[in-house]
């Protein structure tokens, strides 16, 4: 199974997105109410629901670094998953909500432009929030976590955000006010495009749906193994960030005890160390003469 101390190295992740979400989210929505800017009010919006979504991470990867129980045998991995879909409903209520806001001052747009200082604003918060991003995709990367994947494209996602807010702030500068709130309405967009990924990936890993092709290399793998003569079945699943895998294999039925555990056992090395399989169970039955 996957090793509890990668699961609290991602909650540093989690805890760097928190207390950036907070300063950034704090100085956005100060800087767009005083410089009048939907675009950044918007992105400011945005970053403060994204403080209770890394708090829903944080908490995932907290429960799932609890051992196995009596009630659940493979641990609490899928924690992590839960805390991804609970994540990905916050942020599709406020993309929409931006929607919202952004449409009706699209229609009804402010004569006058935002103050410049909302523009750089935004840049300065998009090059922080692009290095966390960087920190927490190599992080994601290294412990193999979905969750802290599903922060560091949120992360992403909101440096882009900063950026486009950027270009409708200057450009509304221009005598083009309305390109203010159409950027509020792309960043609204984006939020959930956004969240939708992080829903189908969850809503996936949750009703144990897996990778056709992963699965179909794994079928081969175990196929070119010694002894084996045929695959009569395989199923692997995701829990957490684990993944298991059930085959039934057909050997010959004149084989010994000792030599059919042997071929499970070279299974379940080849699987672990070719595809980054956690836990393999292998049923062997012999092949009728």
């Amino acid at each position: 199974m996957e090793n509890y101390n990668d699961i609290k190295q991602g909650e540093k992740g989690a805890w760097l997105s928190i207390v950036a979400y907070i300063f950034l989210s704090a100085i956005k929505l100060f800087i767009g109410t005083v410089a009048g800017s939907q675009a950044l009010l918007a992105d400011g919006l945005n970053n403060s629901t994204d403080i209770i979504a890394s708090i829903a991470i944080l908490i995932g990867l907290k429960i799932s670094r609890r051992p196995p129980d009596s009630n659940h045998s493979y641990g609490h991995f899928r924690a992590e998953t839960v805390a991804s879909l609970i994540a990905s409903f916050i942020m599709i209520v406020v993309g929409l909500q931006v929607l919202y806001q952004g449409v009706n001052k699209f229609i009804q747009p402010e004569l006058e432009s935002p103050d410049l200082i909302a523009a750089w604003t935004a840049v300065f918060c998009a090059v922080i929030m692009m290095g966390v991003y960087m920190y927490n995709i190599r992080l994601a990367r290294s412990i193999n976590s979905n969750a802290m994947r599903a922060v560091a494209l949120d992360n992403r996602s909101d440096a882009l955000v900063s950026i486009g807010a950027f270009v409708g702030i200057v450009a509304s500068g221009f005598g083009i006010p309305w390109l203010d709130p159409l950027t509020a309405i792309i960043v609204g967009l984006i939020i959930c495009k956004t969240a939708w990924d992080i829903f189908s990936k969850a809503t996936h890993d949750l009703t144990d749906g897996f990778d056709a092709e992963e699965l179909e290399l794994m079928k081969e793998t175990v196929a070119e193994i010694d002894g084996v003569q045929s695959i009569k079945d395989i199923k692997a699943r995701i829990h957490g960030n684990n993944v298991l895998v059930d085959t039934t294999v057909l050997v010959d039925s004149e084989l010994s005890v000792v030599q059919s555990h042997d071929i499970t056992e070279e299974i379940e090395e080849q699987l672990k160390d070719r595809h980054q399989v956690s836990n393999v169970l292998v049923h062997i039955e012999p092949v009728m003469k």
